[in-house]
């Protein structure tokens, strides 16, 4: 899908983006707030969505290409500038995208896949993939890796349905994101309830401010 934002000029290079978790989580208001945000900043995005098993907590990804010259909504391996992951092993699936030293911003939360559990429930020797593994791996590729507790932050800010605005807010915080705070924001006021916005500015905020205190010890952010 093309997010044709207007007639502001594009740099050469798209800011791509992955964005991944598993049904259930946000992942397509996720981007669509994006996209919206895309419009508000007068920069084109392209999408390419994939809705695995919803319903059974299946992997659900969307390639996000926004601004630059790209003409197809597919990242290439290796290209993608960031990796936004609701769910942690999500994030080691589709490490392969993300280019060398990319930013990965990760739920520390894993939610074990039926096939996992059902393994697990019949041979008890059989261990969970924990999440030091997760990491362990994605180190191999990246060292710009930033784990939030999603949870906790929506249930901060209000309400723990925020969860995937607190992932909008930490990836606002990227300097090279080209989009500003402001316009994440008027993105996410388009797809959330009037009644729920409120808490779902606060969830941004927070997840913002938690990107600074720890990723952007790392890589380039903007000023809050």
């Amino acid at each position: 899908m093309n997010m044709n934002g207007g007639s502001k000029p594009e740099n050469e290079k798209a800011f791509d983006i992955v964005l991944v978790g598993v049904g259930g989580q946000g992942i397509v208001m996720l981007s669509n707030a994006i996209g919206h945000a895309c419009a508000h900043e007068g920069v084109r995005a392209f999408t390419g969505e994939l809705h695995g098993l919803s319903q059974r907590s299946g992997s659900v990804y969307i390639h996000m290409r926004i601004g630059g010259s790209a003409i197809s909504p597919l990242i290439p391996y290796g290209e993608a500038n960031a990796i936004v992951a609701l769910e942690a092993m999500e994030a080691l699936r589709y490490i392969e995208y993300l280019k060398d030293d990319g930013v990965v911003i990760m739920n520390n939360r894993i939610i074990h896949p039926p096939i996992e559990v059902a393994t697990h429930s019949k041979e008890k020797s059989t261990d969970f993939l924990a999440l030091d593994a997760v990491l362990e791996n994605l180190n191999k590729v990246t060292k710009n890796i930033f784990t939030i507790d999603g949870l906790a932050l929506a249930v901060e800010a209000g309400n723990k349905l925020t969860e995937n605005a607190v992932f909008i807010g930490a990836l606002s915080a990227l300097a090279d994101l080209p989009v500003s705070t402001q316009n994440m924001k008027r993105g996410l006021e388009k797809v959330v309830p009037s009644k729920a916005l409120e808490q779902n500015i606060n969830a941004f905020d927070l997840g913002q401010h938690a990107a600074h205190d720890g990723l952007c010890q790392q890589v380039s952010c903007r000023e809050v």
